[in-house]
């Protein structure tokens, strides 16, 4: 657990985060006393996650309703959050990765979504708010990808693809951003999430086997034996976001309880 006030005064964009490591990292980033905005396209479960921030004591969260594959609605929901708040500080890119399946039988079309998705929105995110960044001289971004970025994942060819686009990506900003303003990217492994389980679900239906089967095996791979909780992502992307990660920048940090064979 981190000092309550590390993020006091802090002002924070969380995509993605109405379920999964997205709603896990802004209850902690809230609970480090940073005011946070909540983006995600689902209302109702960005309302409920608001009152939760709250019961723990939370600063009352913006909400953002909208889609991180569409510019003018992603333009449209920045500036709501910038008249609320002035600035950002702390921008985590999260957002739900492409449908699976084997590389070759994705379109063109499909690549261009995911590209739009992932790499064009969170670069139009940084660009948005860097200058309340470096005015601040503070600036923390966070991208959650994948273990992928290591080692591709058979049947995810897609997401493979476009989540080694997105470290390149943060590598190259690692040396052109400011003093004071990191980047840096998490690499979640088998994390009990919402898209795990229907990852999950639908190798068991191709397989003729069951999600239970399934979980068993990507659990015989790791050696801490299980899959992670949301929310200890939640903590290691607090930490980046906090003052003590001030000196980590450009990294790729696999949590993944000693799966990736790489070093």
């Amino acid at each position: 657990m981190f000092e309550s006030t590390a993020l006091t005064g802090r002002n924070a964009l969380i995509c993605g985060a109405s379920s999964g490591i997205g709603r896990a990292a802004a209850l902690e980033i809230a609970r480090m006393g940073a005011r946070v905005g909540l983006l995600a396209r689902n209302r109702s479960s960005l309302e409920d996650l608001a009152r939760e921030i709250k019961a723990q004591g939370g600063l009352d969260p913006v909400i953002i309703c909208a889609d991180l594959s569409v510019r003018e609605n992603l333009l449209k929901g920045i500036q709501v959050l910038l008249a609320e708040v002035s600035s950002i500080q702390i921008l985590i890119n999260n957002s739900g990765g492409p449908p699976p399946g084997p590389l070759l039988e994705a379109s063109q079309d499909q690549l261009l979504a995911a590209f739009t998705q992932h790499v064009l929105a969170s670069h139009l995110l940084v660009k948005l708010l860097l200058p309340g960044m470096r005015e601040a001289g503070y600036g923390r971004i966070i991208n959650v990808i994948s273990t992928s970025v290591r080692e591709p994942i058979p049947g995810l060819g897609v997401s493979n693809t476009i989540r080694g686009a997105t470290a390149s990506w943060a590598k190259t900003l690692a040396g052109e951003l400011p003093p004071g303003v990191t980047i840096n990217n998490i690499l979640p492994g088998f994390t009990k999430t919402p898209r795990l389980e229907a990852i999950g679900a639908n190798r068991a239906l191709e397989s003729g086997s069951t999600l239970e089967a399934i979980e068993a095996g990507w659990c015989s791979t790791i050696p801490e034996g299980r899959l992670a909780d949301p929310q200890e992502l939640g903590q290691v992307i607090a930490f980046l976001a906090s003052p003590a990660a001030g000196y980590i920048r450009g990294v790729s940090l696999p949590v993944d309880g000693g799966r990736l064979k790489s070093i």
